[in-house]
């Protein structure tokens, strides 16, 4: 029995994103050699919330965003300090591990779907797919890292696998049962205390470009491209989320959303959470260091460590921008989808909205996920025409 053979490919599995080299100019997310192949035995675990639009148009988007990032908390909490790839995208999100870690990642989707019925009374939609049965099908899961600061990097997707792997959640396949009710995942750090980003510049947009099936991959590269270069434009676009980081909310704004991470009913762990809310509240507000916690330097990382753009299978971006900058980015999208060369969906709001894993307050690799706060990626998605 060849165990130090079983040994050796498991170390090299464990490795692998680690390993990947970081690139730091996000205009590269459309050169193919910066993408590296999952290695076969990878699976993708994905999740989706069932009439997530419906849910956002009573105004529940915050819930909707806390449900879909809950899968990566999660799955962060079992695998301790571990670096794996994943994508938050509003409604539901995404990640890769190992073949010897997909027993856990079934748990955790699993335990997440059977949670956000019981917290919200969402149908979550979770599904474990095989890369061997991605690529089986011609398509492929390729990833990349992003360093959106020194402290954070994120994955990029490529390759055509992930969206694929999408589409058949949606259909059914793969997928994985609830576990039964009452069943908490771990969402230690998972939390929302901040208010809404008001735009500064007239509009908060928010975009999802993909390529057209069949379409040319060279003019879908120079089309993203041409849209980067638009919203680098500091006079017309920013990133949503103020330099000095987010304004604060009132302490115990937003309290029952995080209180439905802790074991229901349980009165002592939520009056320690009020306390800390406080506690936390009154550190932002006085500005000066507890500790080992330095509130300034935290809002400063908050800012370089946040998701507002990523590249899974297409551009998926949060910009805060002129009006008249969101019309000319419509216009060049529109043009583009008119020749073929891709699908695209826009939806603006007056704010955005950011949900937060932060594993530690005083370590500087916290996570931060933004979104538009009336729908955002959500409504984007519905916006996009059909394919064919």
């Amino acid at each position: 029995m060849d165990t130090g053979g079983r040994e050796a490919d498991a170390q090299d599995h464990a490795g692998f994103y680690a390993r990947l080299p970081v690139f730091e100019q996000f205009s590269r997310l459309t050169d193919p050699a910066i993408y590296t192949p999952l290695p076969d035995g990878w699976v993708l675990g994905l999740s989706d919330i069932v009439k997530s639009t419906a849910a956002i148009a009573t105004g529940r988007y915050k819930e909707v965003n806390t449900a879909a990032a809950s899968l990566i908390a999660a799955l962060a909490n079992r695998l301790g300090d571990q670096d794996f790839p994943f994508v938050f995208g509003g409604d539901g999100a995404s990640f890769a591990v190992p073949p010897q870690q997909a027993g856990i990642a079934r748990e955790v989707l699993a335990s997440v779907a059977a949670w956000s019925q019981d917290a919200f009374g969402f149908t979550l939609r979770v599904a474990l797919v095989p890369v061997s049965e991605i690529r089986a099908e011609g398509y492929d899961v390729r990833i990349a890292r992003f360093a959106a600061s020194h402290d954070v990097t994120y994955a990029m997707f490529a390759g055509g696998g992930l969206a694929y792997a999408e589409r058949r959640m949606k259909e059914g396949a793969f997928a994985v049962p609830p576990a039964p009710p009452g069943t908490l995942p771990d969402l230690t750090g998972l939390s929302c205390r901040f208010d809404e980003l008001r735009s500064e510049k007239g509009v908060i947009l928010s975009l999802i470009a993909i390529p057209a099936s069949g379409g040319n991959q060279a003019a879908f590269t120079r089309l993203i491209a041409e849209v980067l270069s638009l919203a680098d434009n500091p006079r017309e676009a920013r990133r949503p989320i103020p330099s000095g980081g987010p304004p604060l909310t009132g302490p115990f704004k937003g309290f029952e959303i995080e209180a439905k991470t802790m074991k229901p009913g349980s009165l002592v762990a939520k009056a320690q959470l009020a306390v800390n809310r406080l506690i936390a509240f009154l550190i932002f507000k006085v500005g000066r260091p507890v500790g080992r916690f330095d509130p300034v330097r935290y809002q400063d990382q908050l800012v370089e460590n946040t998701d507002f753009r990523k590249f899974d299978d297409g551009l998926r971006m949060t910009l805060d921008c002129t009006p008249a900058l969101a019309d000319r980015l419509e216009s060049v999208l529109a043009r583009a989808q008119e020749n073929g060369t891709l699908r695209y969906g826009l939806h603006r709001q007056q704010s955005a909205l950011m949900t937060c894993f932060v594993p530690s307050p005083t370590r500087s690799d916290h996570v931060h996920f933004v979104d538009g706060a009336m729908g955002g990626y959500a409504m984007a998605a519905q916006a996009l025409k059909p394919a064919g």
